[in-house]
């Protein structure tokens, strides 16, 4: 027979252990779902678009950097900008160059979060109206943007897509007189990216 005081002993051990046990399954149980909240990408699509008077500007870039975190609505992405790309070799000289100035601003960035987040049902494919709202870094000025955009479910990965405009002189980015007629004041961006789950 165990004495009462052992008793009350293994008791205490035993009741330990499944706090313990319950401790570990609560996280890993919140680990797992913060886990499969949070989707990104590497190859992240942008579009730029200047109409002017004397010709028309585009440029792609497939390399944008992107993550969101659906549990929280926080999102960024970022660009390199020598990952643009154009028709013509001098346009893309003379952005990276004269413009952007990519070797002393190499990257842009937005940083902030999808407002309406919880607007967007994991478990049902469909797309959802969503804002953004955040901090968008261009040629190293940053300034506070309100974006709308959709986010759509789909097979699993997410599609985020947005387009809005920007003024270049907002951001410190002169052009030259002897072209002010080939570049337009504003510019159109477009951003599609398809991100999946976080393997990380």
């Amino acid at each position: 027979m165990i004495p009462m005081s052992s008793w009350k002993i293994v008791q205490s051990s035993n009741k330990l252990k499944m706090r313990k046990l319950i401790f570990i399954l609560v996280l890993a149980v919140s680990a797992n779902y913060s886990f499969s909240q949070k989707y990104m990408t590497k190859t992240g699509y942008i579009r730029f678009f200047s109409s002017a008077a004397l010709e028309n500007i585009e440029a792609h870039n497939r390399a944008v950097m992107t993550a969101l975190d659906m549990s929280s609505g926080e999102f960024i992405f970022k660009v390199l900008i020598k990952s643009y790309t154009f028709e013509k070799a001098l346009m893309q000289k003379h952005f990276n160059e004269n413009y952007m100035e990519s070797d002393k601003f190499p990257n842009s960035e937005f940083k902030g979060k999808i407002i309406d987040i919880k607007n967007v049902n994991l478990k049902k494919d469909g797309i959802y109206q969503v804002t953004a709202e955040g901090d968008l870094t261009i040629h190293g000025v940053t300034k506070r943007v309100k974006v709308p955009g959709t986010v759509e479910v789909k097979g699993g990965k997410l599609i985020t897509k947005a387009k809005f405009s920007v003024a270049l002189s907002d951001y410190n980015i002169k052009v030259p007189k002897a072209v002010v007629n080939n570049i337009a004041e504003n510019i159109d961006i477009y951003v599609d990216c398809v991100l999946e789950p976080s393997t990380k």
